[in-house]
């Protein structure tokens, strides 16, 4: 067969799980709060979710800024793209959270959530397709 050389394995930072139980928190306080619908759900619980799911992808967010000899383009390329969709999405659902007169804390709660939903996506995808192509010159992005 040909084609492109293997890529070597790289030791890298744990992204991928960082990322993944970011958004299994977020998830979580989502499910938590459905589940009290149409009633107001006690926010105790989902507030100390989505901190965990946003100290999380904060770490993840600061591993991938030291990650030296990465593919970056092909980070941002796949990244990018899956960001604008996740972008509309999100801004989909927040006009339905609106128009169903949320408000308050539990507005507040959901807006975060949705955020750090559709900013682990592209981190997830982008760093799952980059670490397996071949790094071309060792600038940063």
């Amino acid at each position: 067969m040909n084609g492109p050389p293997p890529v070597p394995d790289r030791q890298l930072p744990p992204i991928t799980a960082v990322v993944v139980v970011s958004m299994a928190t977020v998830i979580g306080a989502g499910i938590y709060l459905a589940a009290y619908l149409p009633r107001q759900a006690p926010l105790p619980l989902p507030i100390a979710l989505v901190t965990v799911g946003v100290v999380l992808f904060v770490v993840s967010a600061l591993m991938l800024t030291r990650l030296r000899d990465f593919a970056w383009s092909r980070f941002v390329q796949v990244g990018g793209w899956a960001l604008l969709a996740y972008l509309v999405i999100v801004g989909m659902l927040e006009f339905v959270l609106l128009i169903d007169q949320t408000r308050g804390a539990l507005l507040a709660l959901l807006t975060v959530i949705l955020l750090i939903f559709a900013l682990d996506i592209p981190i997830l995808l982008g760093f799952s397709v980059a670490r397996h192509q071949e790094v071309r010159g060792s600038h940063r992005v």
